[in-house]
């Protein structure tokens, strides 16, 4: 349940923040009879959004098994592959997004209404359609099919609306960029175990191969009945007989991602600059020392 209140709060906390952005904008700017076209792109993405998990669910539930493994192991990867994208996205832009946004909104205001309805439409249906994958993930990974993840996902939701508002308020300051790149590494944990899930749908499926090769099996020191095994099924989809291609997956992934999200930002920029700036001296240098040999 913790691992989908941090999804529902990420994602929350990033939609809230662009939606308030938006209106403050608006606000500041003496155009609140544009207010009507944002907050009706929001509705459509949020409706959007509900229509697509409902989709999945029910939808899904007409497949035969193996169609249903292969749905939810290929969904799964989806939505890891989207995830790391978006934290990814949202650690290089926290610092920029207040200008980013009331940029698109100034366009948006010169070409009228319908463009309004769609940046707002835009804005807001990534994260929700993103949650909404994940979420719908997530409910199926659940030991037990219970519902519990939902629960979490829309606790999580709820504190980011009002987390949304208290920024709006001005009652709350917090260090975005720090925020977001901590909670963007847990969730990167979380995109790991429900990608090693989505290998192990796609080999009950038999697409990958079956699940006799395991890795190791401490179901007997971990029972997935026990609280600490459910909290650690609820929080990193923790298997305790997963097979050898799950944990390979699983690290594969996690190490090199985790790697390059928590390095500086621009490190890898910096560097090649100062090289190039030390290349250019000596060839400066050489230069000049050819020319004084010259004269």
């Amino acid at each position: 349940m913790l691992g989908n209140y941090l999804i529902g709060l990420r994602e929350g906390l990033e939609a809230s923040l662009v939606v308030c952005i938006l209106i403050a904008y608006l606000v500041k700017t003496g155009r609140r009879d544009a207010l009507k076209p944002v907050w009706t792109g929001i509705a459509v993405a949020v409706t959007v959004a509900l229509a697509f998990g409902a989709g999945l669910e029910f939808g899904s539930q007409e497949l035969t098994f193996e169609a249903q493994e292969l749905l939810g192991g290929s969904l799964s990867i989806l939505a890891v592959g989207l995830v790391t994208w978006m934290v990814f996205w949202m650690r290089r832009t926290a610092r920029h997004l207040k200008t980013e946004l009331h940029g698109k909104l100034d366009a948006a205001l010169q070409m009228g209404t319908g463009a309004l309805v769609a940046t707002a439409f835009l804005a807001v249906g990534r994260e929700g359609l993103e949650t909404a994958l994940f979420m719908w993930t997530s409910v199926r990974t659940s030991t037990d099919g219970s519902y519990e993840p939902l629960a979490g996902a829309l606790l999580g939701l709820l504190t980011a609306v009002l987390l949304g508002w208290l920024f709006y308020r001005g009652a709350l300051k917090i260090n975005l960029a720090k925020f977001f790149t901590w909670t963007g590494g847990m969730l990167v944990v979380v995109a790991a175990g429900v990608l090693a899930y989505g290998v192990h749908d796609l080999q009950e499926g038999r697409f990958l191969g079956g699940l006799q090769n395991k890795a190791f099996d401490i179901s007997e020191t971990i029972p997935p009945d026990s609280w600490y095994g459910t909290l650690l099924k609820g929080v990193f989809n923790f298997q305790p007989d997963p097979t050898v291609l799950q944990v390979t997956v699983w690290a594969l992934y996690l190490v090199p991602t985790l790697f390059f999200f928590l390095a500086p930002i621009g490190s890898g920029t910096s560097k090649r600059v100062a090289k190039q700036k030390a290349t250019e001296t000596d060839e400066k240098a050489e230069a000049n020392r050819a020319a004084e040999a010259a004269g």
